[in-house]
């Protein structure tokens, strides 16, 4: 019975190690300082899903808001090209890993997400714009 145990044990910690590489995401953190170079040399989308309210506080310039929170968040992010590459920001870095993961699986093709968001880019000295 013991080794029919260690045998199981085995077999499960190998299909779920196997899952998780298979699953392996493609989802890039990367730095303020990153993410400006990408900015400066690919042809990215960059999208903050944080409310309009707080998009119109003040945003990374180019970005186009798509709220993580909207009902319409899924159909949203299907006018975006799939193809081109996706930087995502919020706040702090939580509501753009869970959408990053969401666009990921909805095949997008390479997705980054901006580590410690829009706060940590202000206060490495980046720029942002206020909407009036």
């Amino acid at each position: 019975m013991k080794q029919v145990l260690i045998v199981l044990t085995l077999m499960l910690t190998f299909t779920v190690t196997s899952c998780k590489d298979d699953s392996q995401s493609d989802v890039k953190l990367v730095s303020p300082e990153e993410m400006q170079t990408l900015l400066e040399l690919e042809d990215v989308q960059l999208i903050d899903v944080r409310t309009p309210e707080e998009f119109k506080e003040g945003n990374i310039p180019t970005a186009q808001n798509i709220d993580y929170n909207s009902p319409t968040f899924d159909e949203d992010i299907t006018k975006l090209d799939k193809t081109k590459p996706v930087i995502l920001y919020c706040k702090s870095g939580g509501r753009s890993a869970k959408c990053a993961k969401k666009m990921e699986e909805a095949g997008f093709v390479k997705v980054y997400d901006l580590d410690g968001g829009i706060s940590k880019w202000q206060h490495e000295g980046y720029e942002v714009e206020i909407k009036s």
